[in-house]
């Protein structure tokens, strides 16, 4: 089996080889850097149809048509439009059929002089797999982390590369293309929080699971998707609105998940600075929950993503088991208000102190870290299935030594009892539901939203989830 290249300029020749790869490469932002390494690698008048960089905002708005911002899909996607569809104009008519066209294109805010600006780009090639095949495309949002522009510049260059040699070559295995995307950089230097694959090349891919592996490959952080299993770039769909996220397994979503999202979404548009309609609400699973072993079951992940979409919520996955971790990540699209709702037993466990070993100011520094940006915890009530006690705020059992740790931010209003919950749904349990529903066991339809249930009854989900207990 042929060894595929790592290395940019070896990949970039590899493509510049290939007789059947023709097609343009349009930039915007830091440099022609994807180019340069198909021009430097040698053979690239085999390749490159036209390399333009529309810098200027009137040349690229007279070229592509105006759009709000200039650093977005909806730009990058009206280039790779025009720029396609100007090469099978010009070219399709003397070598369409022995062509695959493509074109790549991104547009990109690369660290300014005063280092003031987010450093984000958006990359996109728009290809065919094959002579007269349809268009397909592949789309990506990438964060910047290196301090330097020229650094900036160099990582943008590959990651490029790795793009289009990607739908050249690896389009065939969506999920080894996105492995490597990072070949020859390193998570230190770039995050890629989005990734999508769109036309008849990936037809068979499900954008969902390829979320998951972006957080699973440790490309980003946390991945996100629409109700509707759309691929999300977060920082769009986050950015300066309030946000209201419910952590959770969701094995399956009960009545017991909607009512705590609902009750605390109530609850938060209640303060004073939020007007309703306006927040945000997330279903979020980490990245811990979703593994059995070892590995992660693909099928029961699909399972949890089907039902969560059945509810109409934004779904995010995240790698931050710490709570005071995905704090920081939501802080860093918006300056509004933040709220994590949780029933009251997690709360408890916020409060072991063990959880915090890591950090040098131990559980100090980890509620400081948590709530440091405007955040609110909105507390859904247990009720013990064994006594019918409900745990609330204002009697919640917490480890002695954290008692005046917990009533400090109680008073200062960090954590706030849920008042308006459906006491009917407190018995219900997502492992209970879940076991009758692999056992095939009546009653679980009632303990689970309308379209939840059918939705599980029509996909037959969760049905090897976990093994049945007969005895």
């Amino acid at each position: 089996m042929t060894q595929r290249p790592i290395q940019p300029r070896s990949k970039a020749l590899e493509v510049n080889l290939d007789a059947s790869r023709y097609g343009s490469f349009a930039e915007i932002g830091a440099g022609q850097e994807v180019v340069r390494w198909f021009f430097q690698a040698g053979g690239a008048a085999g390749t490159i149809a036209k390399s333009i960089s529309a810098y200027d905002m009137k040349v690229s708005d007279a070229i592509y048509g105006k759009c709000a911002r200039y650093v977005c899909r909806e730009r990058l996607e009206a280039m790779l439009r025009y720029e396609y569809d100007l090469n099978l104009e010009r070219l399709s008519t003397d070598r369409g059929e022995s062509t695959a066209f493509f074109s790549f294109a991104d547009t990109v805010s690369a660290r300014n002089f005063h280092g003031t600006n987010e450093c984000h780009g958006w990359l996109g090639i728009r290809f065919q797999a094959s002579p007269l095949a349809p268009p397909s495309e592949i789309i990506i949002h990438v964060r910047m982390l290196d301090n330097e522009n020229s650094l900036q510049q160099e990582a943008l260059g590959i990651v490029g590369v790795n793009l289009i040699y990607g739908a050249c070559f690896l389009s065939d295995d969506p999920e080894k293309l996105v492995k490597s995307l990072l070949d020859g950089l390193s998570t230190d230097r770039i995050e890629i929080d989005m990734v999508e694959f769109v036309g008849d090349a990936f037809a068979e891919v499900d954008n969902r699971i390829i979320s998951l592996r972006l957080v699973q490959l440790g490309l980003s952080g946390a991945a996100m998707f629409a109700a509707d299993g759309s691929v999300l770039q977060p920082s769009e769909h986050l950015r300066k609105r309030p946000l209201l996220v419910e952590r959770g397994r969701f094995r399956p979503v009960t009545h017991v998940n909607l009512d705590m999202l609902n009750a605390a979404l109530q609850d938060f548009e209640n303060e004073e600075d939020i007007e309703p309609g306006e927040t945000l609400a997330i279903m979020e699973i980490t990245m811990n929950n979703l593994h059995t072993g070892d590995e992660i079951d693909l099928q029961d992940f699909i399972s949890r993503a089907e039902v969560l979409e059945a509810t109409g919520y934004t779904v995010l996955i995240s790698d931050f088991p710490e709570y005071y971790r995905l704090a920081a990540y939501l802080a860093r699209y918006t300056n509004r208000r933040i709220g994590l709702t949780m029933g009251a037993h997690s709360l408890c466990e916020l409060f072991q102190e063990h959880y915090y070993d890591h950090l040098a100011g131990g559980i100090l520094e980890g509620f400081g870290r948590l709530f440091k940006n405007n955040l609110k915890l909105y507390i859904y009530p247990f009720k013990d299935p064994e006594t019918g006690t409900l745990a609330k705020v204002n009697n919640l059992r917490v480890p002695e030594k954290q008692s005046p740790l917990y009533d400090y931010l109680v008073n200062r209003g960090c954590i706030a009892q849920i008042e308006g919950y459906n006491e009917e749904y407190l018995s219900i349990f997502s492992p209970d539901v879940l076991k009758k529903i692999v056992c095939h066991q009546p009653g679980w339809e009632t303990m689970v939203p309308k379209v939840v249930a059918k939705k599980i009854q029509d996909n037959n989900l969760f049905q090897h989830a976990v093994k049945c207990d007969t005895d």
